[in-house]
């Protein structure tokens, strides 16, 4: 076996990334631009968002302007604790997700969505992202009240209605229960691993898309 062919192989069997699906539609077009949301609240809010792997998840939304924090961790399961062994046996149900914490004036609950949609995840995948396979890695909004599940819902409506995508979206809209930090060894693991190979080949190209697809957003962060 050969160096790259190692390399190659290493970079496929982690944490993984975003496979990429028929554009017809620019999504930005769905989301409104900050303050022009309505009811937007103010100061704080949460959002989060499970879209396979979150060692990427994480570093796209950390990458945007008005997000305060992105953290890694774990919701949507059955079990009452959770931790990355356990979760990716599938014993507790949950999904890998990231909480996100921004200032809705600065950047809308929509195009946080529109982030999620067209550059943090592919949401036609079932239960798997790209090389990662099993319902910890399945794409689903969790709602924190009935504003954040109405958006979602509709903006899910518009994008199969534009035929943004070839497949049937996948993603669930769920009601927050409990969220559970990761392991402090996946917080900002982007950051802390840029040169891993999982990372470079799956996760690096989502942040060039990022700053090629929502330029006006982009913080420079990483």
């Amino acid at each position: 076996m050969t160096f790259l062919t190692t390399i190659l192989l290493l970079a496929s069997i982690a944490c993984n990334t975003v496979s990429s699906s028929t554009e017809t539609v620019d999504l930005k077009d769905l989301a409104p631009q900050a303050g022009a949301e309505a009811n937007a609240p103010k100061g704080e809010q949460t959002a989060i968002f499970a879209g396979g792997c979150f060692w990427g998840v994480e570093a796209v939304f950390e990458s945007l302007k008005g997000v305060k924090d992105a953290k890694s961790g774990y919701t949507g399961g059955e079990a009452k604790s959770a931790n990355y062994d356990a979760v990716s046996d599938g014993t507790t149900r949950h999904a890998e997700a990231v909480i996100v914490t921004y200032d809705p004036q600065q950047i809308t609950y929509s195009q946080l969505l529109a982030v999620f949609f067209t550059v943090a995840h592919d949401p036609t995948e079932l239960n798997r992202q790209g090389p990662d396979v099993g319902p910890q890695y399945r794409s689903a909004i969790f709602y924190t009240d009935a504003e954040q599940k109405k958006l979602a819902e509709e903006y899910i409506a518009a994008i199969e209605k534009s035929a943004r995508f070839k497949s049937k979206v996948v993603t669930q809209v769920v009601a927050l229960e409990k969220f559970y930090d990761a392991e402090t060894y996946h917080q900002n693991y982007l950051v802390r691993n840029p040169k891993q190979p999982y990372i470079v080949q799956h996760d690096m190209p989502k942040l060039s898309d990022l700053k090629k697809k929502f330029p006006e957003l982009y913080a420079g962060k990483i």
